[in-house]
């Protein structure tokens, strides 16, 4: 079966109709690739110690945030590329003075994350 194209309408995967923030999955649309976007403006927040069984890739869109990946810990500013492998901890938080946006994408059909603090 050929796959076909298809469009997701904001209304469908954004929390707020003003903020980047929301989520989709891939298995809605035939393909192997979920995608998150993560807006805050409060410094300090991001999402708790976590890890997936397949690779992600962090779009810095705008702002500052500190990662940790594994053992390294480091900033990462709008414009940079982020890489997480599979079964690799990780988490971010929002460095500031302004909002944090980005886009994560998950290389899989479906979100599966296991907590870990």
């Amino acid at each position: 079966m050929q796959k076909q194209a298809a469009i997701l309408e904001r209304t469908e995967w954004a929390e707020k109709p003003d903020v980047w923030h929301g989520e989709f999955e891939g298995k809605h649309l035939g393909t192997n690739v979920s995608v998150m976007f993560y807006t805050t403006e409060h410094i300090g927040r991001g999402p708790r110690l976590h890890k997936h069984p397949y690779d992600e890739i962090f779009i810095i869109r705008q702002g500052r945030a500190l990662f940790t990946v594994g053992d390294r810990q480091f900033e990462a500013v709008a414009g940079q590329i982020i890489f997480g492998p599979a079964n690799i901890p990780h988490k971010y938080v929002n460095l500031g003075p302004h909002s944090l946006e980005m886009t994560d994408i998950h290389v899989t059909d479906k979100f599966e994350q296991e907590n870990l603090d």
